[in-house]
């Protein structure tokens, strides 16, 4: 498996001359020239974008890899119901394994699909969001409809769409991660940008994640929000309890003070899910990073447990988004507890203006 994160971030190990950083920048430059050419196409309104019946939210990046838009999703519908809305929300299901061209993972009473069919996030969505429909499908139009039509949605919360264009949207979030706000400044494959930095202009409004203490900002990104008037706020993940894995207890997170733990996670960002340990008191015996969306087979959950014995940690630790892809292994699932988090604007004051700004949006519209 290609090391893409040490490629990106220029390991020195790895010669700047190399065949391999010169066959990235090439396929870059044509991948360059092909999205520009799709974006081109979609300003001019030579491809149209669809208007649902009702207002679009998008939660989006403009890198790959984690920027945090599912504990954002998650906020902003927990936002919304709060305001008397009755979101849902519509994902293309990435790592779902369904042909359907509509998945209902969850119809906003009972959660109808497993991970592996669904894809882990939107299951993990639809685990945390109890009365807002969860759908997924390749046509976001199409599911879109089905919410409103089949749900009764009045606001539609799209996940993981800044660059699906086809459906028009009300309000564009776009989520940058505050440690590596660009990546390393490449487009695919030479780096993580998905499309280049001034298409950053079609948001409304720009979220920093991860935003420890002060938060230095992107002198591009700075510019390009100031020409175009586009707010920016701060957030950060912030760890609300720990779980067991079976759903049986929950208990407060000041238990890891002092303890050992025996940490694994299959996330973009592993080393934020460590650093929420530390931060929680927690002595990390071994961490075990697998790739972003890794199915676990019998073989690593052993080969997990084995450790984790040997170790003799007190707490077997993974993340929520990790917990879903085993709901085939239940008797591992008691063994190991889940480190929930929860995604908060910061400060605090700044909860109150992103809240007042989504719904002034939503009445007004996104055009005025």
């Amino acid at each position: 498996m290609v090391d893409w994160q040490r490629i990106w971030n220029d390991d020195k190990k790895i010669s700047c001359f190399s065949p391999l950083r010169a066959t990235l920048f090439f396929l870059s430059l044509f991948y360059r020239l092909i999205v520009n050419l799709r974006n081109w196409l979609y300003n001019k309104q030579l491809i149209s974008s669809v208007r649902l019946p009702c207002p679009v939210i998008s939660v989006g990046n403009i890198t790959v890899g984690g920027t945090g838009k599912t504990p954002c999703v998650i906020m902003l519908s927990q936002m919304l119901q709060a305001a008397g809305y009755r979101p849902a929300v519509i994902s293309r299901g990435y790592g779902g394994k369904s042909a359907q061209k509509i998945n209902i993972v969850s119809d906003g009473r009972k959660i109808l699909l497993d991970s592996e069919t669904a894809g882990d996030e939107p299951l993990l969505i639809a685990q945390l969001l109890p009365g807002v429909p969860v759908i997924t499908g390749a046509k976001r139009i199409r599911t879109g409809n089905v919410a409103i039509k089949r749900f009764g949605a009045d606001v539609i919360v799209c996940d993981d769409a800044f660059q699906h264009r086809k459906i028009s949207r009300d309000i564009d979030l776009v989520l940058l991660d505050s440690a590596k706000p660009l990546g390393n400044g490449h487009l695919l494959p030479a780096g993580e940008l998905r499309e280049p930095l001034k298409e950053l202009k079609r948001t409304d409004c720009l979220i920093m994640t991860r935003a420890h203490g002060d938060v230095k900002m992107s002198e591009k990104v700075n510019q390009i929000a100031q020409k175009m008037n586009i707010p920016i706020f701060c957030s950060n993940h912030y760890p609300q309890d720990i779980a067991r894995g079976d759903g049986n207890s929950t208990v407060g997170l000041e238990v890891l003070t002092g303890k050992s733990v025996c940490a694994f996670c299959g996330i973009a960002r592993p080393n934020s899910f460590e650093e929420m340990l530390r931060k929680a008191g927690a002595q990390i015996l071994s961490f075990n990073a697998f790739p972003d969306h890794y199915r676990y087979g019998l073989y690593d959950l052993e080969e997990l447990n084995n450790q984790y014995r040997k170790l003799r940690a007190d707490y077997l630790m993974t993340t929520h988004k990790d917990a879903v892809r085993l709901h085939n292994y239940p008797e591992f699932l008691k063994a190991v507890w889940i480190l929930r988090i929860k995604m908060k604007m910061r400060p605090s004051s700044m909860e109150e203006s992103f809240e007042k700004f989504i719904l002034r949006r939503l009445k007004t519209g996104a055009g005025q």
